[in-house]
């Protein structure tokens, strides 16, 4: 791999996503689907840096770096308004 991974971290990661995939299609499981959300954003920024220190144009970097933005602010819009059933036990 160009990035300098190794070629079993691809498997590893490959399953990481399809697993994420499945879990968001689970419905009524917010906790799941927020930390698969959070799981893609770390997965986002970790490559981000990579890119980074691997010497990548910054055009390249800038476009990953706009998808992770739009990835993660996108389901934060279309949240309901209300706050999860986890911060209701908390009032």
């Amino acid at each position: 791999m160009h990035l300098g991974y190794p070629s079993y971290f691809l498997v590893l990661l490959g399953s990481w996503k399809v697993l994420g995939a499945v879990a968001l299609l689970i419905p009524r499981h917010a906790l799941l689907k927020e930390w698969v959300l959070r799981g893609r954003l770390f997965t986002y920024t970790g490559a981000i840096v990579s890119h980074l220190t691997m010497g990548y144009d910054r055009g390249e970097v800038v476009l990953l770096a706009i998808f992770t933005a739009a990835t993660r602010s996108v389901p934060w819009a279309l949240r309901t308004a209300r706050p999860p059933a986890r911060w209701a036990a908390l009032r």
